[in-house]
């Protein structure tokens, strides 16, 4: 009887442990570790079309995760999607001409904004604009500018 109770104790145990597990990859999986408050400041860039751009997609510098969307808004004005950016604080020395364009992780993957830097020796502060953007690649409209391409020869 009692090995069988033993036995029970670390079935449990270890039941326990794969749980735990799994609860921390769906946490790394789905981002929500990000939901901390993160100190930083807010940058905010006009793009025409954001694809399946998310709040919380990543934002890199040269491969390297910079900052998370914090925020997407639609400008009625220009009609163009307006997007904030939480760049952490340790990357306070982005240029002020520093490009942002959308990309896509692999060929249907999840899309980020990548920041390339410009060469101006002044930097970026809160609530600054990026001047230079690039919206994303919308798959479905290049496959149909190819269709009607070929359509017409």
């Amino acid at each position: 009887m009692q090995h069988s109770r033993t036995v029970q104790i670390w079935v449990g145990f270890f039941v326990a442990l794969g749980l735990a597990a799994l609860f921390m990859l769906a946490m790394k999986v789905s981002n929500i570790s990000a939901l901390a408050a993160q100190d930083g400041y807010i940058l905010k860039g006009n793009f025409e079309n954001i694809g399946g751009l998310k709040v919380r997609s990543p934002v890199t510098m040269a491969g390297v995760v910079v900052g998370r969307v914090s925020s997407i808004d639609f400008d009625r004005d220009k009609y163009e999607a307006v997007v904030s950016m939480n760049i952490d604080s340790q990357y306070d020395n982005i240029p002020d001409d520093t490009s942002a364009s959308i990309y896509t992780s692999g060929l249907l993957g999840e899309q980020y904004i990548g920041l390339e830097a410009g060469g101006s020796e002044d930097y970026l502060q809160e609530g600054d604009d990026f001047e230079l953007t690039q919206s994303a690649v919308v798959l479905e409209k290049l496959i149909g500018q190819f269709l009607v391409s070929k359509a017409d020869e």
